[in-house]
């Protein structure tokens, strides 16, 4: 799977330098030049990292950024802001908002690709390639297995997908629209109860041993909101 990154910037130029780059190194774009726009987008696309401009039309970066922090559902969105400014005082502007990094104008394509690699190894790093790997829980892909903690996982085709998703992003809280969409498919109809349904499920092979023992819950219940895989864990059934 392709990492996708969100571009927001209004410089056309410096849009397709950028996107050519990027899609030639293997993520996928989308692009765009208004503030507004970008967090609408950050809540549809659900991309994967951010490369924001610090000045941009509708809304500063700077407020989009702390925006996208304060929503829940892109609170953990990692965002590399780019911008002209290259002052000390901007730059830790920009990362006391929110920023993960911070790449100044001008630039070279490679450098930006390569922070941006960098960033999602950090924050993403189910993304860098082979398994996915969170919280003791390993995901062979080519396989289809899974093992936490070295015990093997029996999951049946909906989890599997559903426990990719939150691999993929984890910390990350997602509605039950945004799951129906990622692991259904947005031309499904499904209620958005058979999420619950599902979450149990999983909860129950994720979290329980061959002897029947509970293990810490990794999967959080955010209350109005949705789940998220957590780091920290937190009791079963909380």
């Amino acid at each position: 799977m392709r990492p996708k990154i969100l571009l927001v910037e209004d410089d056309a130029n410096l849009i397709e330098l950028v996107t050519y780059n990027l899609e030639k190194e293997g993520f996928d774009t989308i692009r765009t030049g208004d503030g507004e726009e970008a967090l609408v987008l950050a809540q549809e696309e659900k991309p994967d990292l951010v490369v924001l401009d610090w000045m941009i039309a509708n809304l500063s970066g700077i407020e989009v950024c702390r925006r996208l922090r304060r929503a829940p559902g892109t609170a953990n969105l990692p965002i590399v802001m780019l911008t002209a400014r290259a002052e000390e005082a901007d730059r830790i502007r920009g990362l006391e908002t929110g920023a993960d990094d911070y790449v100044t104008k001008p630039f070279s394509p490679r450098e930006l690709v390569a922070r941006v690699r960098a960033v999602l190894r950090r924050l993403r790093p189910a993304l860098s390639g082979g398994n996915l790997d969170y919280a003791g829980i390993v995901m062979d892909t080519t396989a289809h297995k899974v093992t936490r903690d070295g015990r093997v996982v029996q999951l049946g085709p909906t989890e599997f997908r559903l426990l990719r998703h939150f691999l993929e992003h984890p910390g990350r809280v997602f509605s039950r629209e945004q799951l129906l969409d990622a692991v259904w498919g947005r031309d499904v109809y499904v209620e958005q109860r058979t999420v619950d349904v599902h979450i149990r499920r999983l909860r129950k092979a994720v979290n329980t041993t061959t002897g029947g023992d509970e293990l810490p819950d990794v999967i959080r219940t955010v209350r109005s909101a949705g789940y998220a895989l957590d780091a920290e864990l937190v009791p079963v059934g909380r």
